[in-house]
C-alpha cells in the first residue's frame, strides 16, 4: 500500500537539493525567494552550491544532501531545484532505510524520475511530479495554473480530480479507447527507460503509467517505447497517458514519422487505455501529479481524473 505523507503548510520548511545538474547561483537566490513567496522556509542544501561537469557535484555529495533532508525532522518537504543529468549515478549510494522510515513531501520532474521511482517502489510513498524552484517557479507563466495545482497537490487532502487544460494546450485525446483505474507511476520517457535491468527498474503491473520528454529525436522516441512494449512493460499497466513531448527532433526531416504516428504504431499495440496531450512533462505549464496516488482514464470523453490525494492533513 502506497504511503501518503504529510501536506505542507504555511511555515513549514522546504529544503531544496541538486541531485542532478547544478543551477545557476543567481537562479539559485530567486527560487529561494520563490519557494519562500509559496508561505515556506527555506534551508538550501551544499549541492546546491555545487558543480562537477554537468553534475551538481560528486554523487556522494548529492546522496548526502538528500539523507540530510529526509533525516532533519525540522525539514517538511525537498524540493529538487532542478532536472539535467546525474540522478542515475545516485541509486546504489542511497539509504533507503532511512528514507523509507521518513516519508515527506518530495518534488521534481525530468531527470528526478530516477528518485521518484525509487521512492515509490522501495520507500512506498507518493511523490510529486511538478514544477521545480530553479526552472519553473522563477518564471513569470509560474503564478496561476501551474502554483494553484502544486499547492493544491502538495497542501490539500483533497483529491485534484478531472485535469483541466491551461489556455492555448491542446485537450487531451484517445488514443486507445477503455477506461482505466490505478496508482499512477512514472515520469521522464529516457530515465524510465535508464533503470530497465536494475534492481530500481520500474514496475506497471495494474497501475496507470505517465511518460513524457524532450529534447530527443523521433526514433529515439520510437526506440524507448518499444523498449517498454518488448518488456511488458506497456501491456501490464492498467492506462497510459502520454504527456508533453517538447522540443522533438528529426535526424533526417525527409525520412521521420509525426510523434502521434509513433504512438499509434508502439503504444497502442499493448491495447490498455491510453490518453495523448496530457499536461505534465517540459511543456510551459504543468500540472503537479501525484505519484502512488489512484487515478482513473475515461477514453469515452479523453478524461484523466486524480481521485486520491497524496497527502494528509
Amino acid at each position: 500500500m502506497m504511503r501518503k505523507v504529510k501536506a505542507l503548510h504555511q511555515g513549514d520548511t522546504v529544503g531544496l537539493i541538486a541531485p542532478s545538474s547544478p543551477a545557476p547561483l543567481e537562479d539559485l537566490e530567486k527560487a529561494v525567494a520563490a519557494v519562500t513567496e509559496l508561505g515556506f522556509n527555506v534551508k538550501v542544501g551544499k549541492s546546491c552550491y555545487e558543480s562537477y561537469g554537468y553534475m551538481a557535484g560528486p554523487e556522494e555529495i548529492r546522496a548526502r544532501d538528500i539523507h540530510a533532508m529526509f533525516g532533519d525532522p525540522k525539514i517538511n518537504g525537498i524540493f529538487c531545484v532542478r532536472g539535467g543529468n546525474g540522478a542515475i549515478r545516485l541509486p546504489r549510494l542511497i539509504n533507503m532505510k532511512l528514507i523509507y522510515k521518513n516519508p515527506k513531501v518530495f518534488l521534481g520532474y525530468s531527470d528526478i524520475t530516477i528518485l521518484h521511482l525509487m521512492f515509490n517502489l522501495h520507500g512506498q510513498f507518493c511523490t510529486f511530479h511538478g514544477p521545480m524552484p530553479s526552472t519553473d517557479m522563477i518564471k513569470d507563466l509560474f503564478p496561476g495554473y501551474e502554483k494553484d495545482h502544486l499547492l493544491r497537490a502538495i497542501c490539500d487532502d483533497e483529491p485534484i480530480g478531472e485535469l483541466r487544460p491551461y489556455d492555448g494546450a491542446l485537450p487531451m485525446q484517445t488514443l486507445v479507447e477503455g477506461s482505466a483505474e490505478g496508482e499512477i507511476i512514472g515520469g521522464n520517457l529516457s530515465l524510465v527507460c535508464a533503470l530497465m535491468g536494475t534492481p530500481w527498474e520500474i514496475d506497471t503491473k495494474d497501475r496507470i503509467l505517465i511518460l513524457e520528454d524532450v529534447d530527443e529525436p523521433v526514433y529515439k522516441i520510437d526506440r524507448m517505447l518499444s523498449q517498454l512494449l518488448l518488456a511488458g512493460k506497456l501491456e501490464a499497466a492498467s492506462g497510459i497517458v502520454l504527456g508533453q513531448f517538447t522540443n522533438i527532433t528529426h535526424k533526417d526531416p525527409s525520412r521521420t514519422f509525426a510523434l502521434e504516428k509513433v504512438f499509434e504504431d508502439v503504444v497502442a499495440k499493448a491495447g490498455r487505455p491510453t490518453l495523448i496531450n496530457g499536461y505534465f512533462g517540459h511543456g510551459e505549464k504543468k500540472v503537479t501529479i501525484p505519484l502512488g496516488v489512484r487515478a482513473v482514464i475515461d477514453g469515452s470523453d479523453s478524461t484523466f481524473t486524480i481521485i486520491e490525494s497524496g497527502v494528509v492533513k
